[in-house]
């Protein structure tokens, strides 16, 4: 008897989950700590992902993709992070690509898609965040004025994590003043930028040394010359464009934290059974079992709302709600069962050869990034509970 559709996507996803541990096994934590220490970019591991496929689960198989949906995308960020690897080198990828995916043209998807796929082209960066403006995105003040068959831009981008290491660059910028638009939502457009040719000719990086490795950046824009080919979609519609991307993004880090959190979770198990202290493991003493044992509630817990997001958004269903809760909740719980941890190892935990410190460092970021629980909590206040606008 055949297996329903249901069980068929479970069983071809958990494929796909011991796929990506066998090729994670292939990284193990010297490599980690090599490129954390050196503050490198983990080309050979992305590489790796390239080729296999997994960075390409996204994109339609009539482009060179896997036609997956973003519950394996999900599946695959969520066991690279388990396996005790780090996928922000590269998540870009996948939540930038529902922009161009869901709103681009024919012509730009057979321009770029095949070659994303192949491993060929890497877009990866993700230009919104101001450093005057910050999550305040309708407020930004990079513009883009149209000039003949180009667009000039002018501005500046923070947190623009991996432009070093990527070829494209979806750039969000205002196309109509703020005090000339009729909806306030309006007059911000989206563009591709291909940073082989820009670098140099408009556009500087400059990196941003952070308390960990993730290849974050400052973009300048001066003068820069866009092709209006390269716009994506309506001109003045960017902001509704990008949610696309953000409720996938929110999805997929959620989905790390959860794998972060198990992995934690697992250090934590492993190490309290073995760990002898007055004569006894200590994980047989209520103080450290109790805190694991929360710390694997809250993360099974989120692992459902974050379930939920990625089938609303596979379903093409209004998903805001769903995709801000679960990035709310499995960052809380992955960063409970960091905390965790490092508390069951002790002073272990601050020592690079267990790893501990490093992921640590690593789940911190998602109680900031990319958007702050705090402004997570406002969305659910105003657009969830209906509760007066408070900024």
């Amino acid at each position: 008897m055949a297996d329903s559709p249901a069980t068929a996507a479970e069983n071809n996803i958990e494929l796909i989950r011991a796929s990506v541990r066998t090729l994670c096994a292939d990284f193990p934590s010297e490599y980690w700590q090599q490129v954390d220490r050196e503050r490198l970019y983990p080309t050979e591991f992305v590489t790796a992902l390239t080729h296999a496929g997994f960075l390409a689960a996204l994109i339609p198989e009539e482009h060179g993709g896997s036609g997956l949906g973003l519950e394996a995308a999900a599946a695959i960020m969520e066991e690279i992070h388990g396996s005790g690897c780090n996928g922000s080198a590269c998540h870009g990828q996948m939540y930038t690509m529902g922009t161009l995916l869901r709103h681009g043209s024919p012509e730009q998807k057979r321009r770029w898609l095949p070659a994303i796929a192949a491993g060929e082209l890497r877009l990866q960066a993700f230009g919104v965040t101001e450093p005057t403006t910050g999550s305040d995105t309708l407020n930004l003040r990079t513009t883009a004025r149209r000039d003949g068959d180009h667009y000039v831009v002018n501005g500046q981008k923070i947190w623009t994590s991996r432009a070093e290491h990527s070829d494209l660059m979806l750039l969000l910028a205002r196309t109509t003043a703020r005090d000339q638009v009729t909806e306030r939502t309006g007059g911000l457009s989206v563009f591709v930028v291909d940073l082989r040719e820009a670098i140099g000719h408009g556009l500087t990086i400059r990196p941003v040394r952070t308390m960990l490795n993730h290849s974050t950046t400052e973009v300048f824009i001066d003068d820069l010359r866009v092709p209006a080919a390269n716009l994506i979609g309506e001109e003045g519609r960017g902001f509704r464009y990008i949610l696309d991307g953000m409720n996938a993004e929110r999805t997929l880090i959620a989905a790390e934290c959860i794998g972060d959190a198990r992995w934690f979770i697992r250090k934590a198990v492993d190490y309290a059974s073995q760990r002898v202290v007055f004569g006894r493991p200590i994980g047989q003493n209520q103080g450290i079992q109790f805190p694991i044992a929360r710390a694997y509630a809250a993360t099974e817990a989120a692992n459902l709302m974050r379930e939920k997001a990625a089938r609303k958004f596979d379903r093409h269903e209004p998903c805001g709600e769903e995709a801000n809760l679960a990035k709310l909740l499995a960052s809380e719980a992955s960063w409970q069962a960091a905390d965790m941890c490092i508390q069951t190892f002790g002073g272990f935990g601050f020592a690079e050869a267990y790893d501990v410190e490093r992921k640590f460092r690593e789940t911190r970021l998602y109680q900031v990034a990319p958007i702050s629980t705090n402004l997570i909590l406002c969305y659910v206040a105003e657009h969830v509970l209906h509760l007066p606008r408070s900024y």
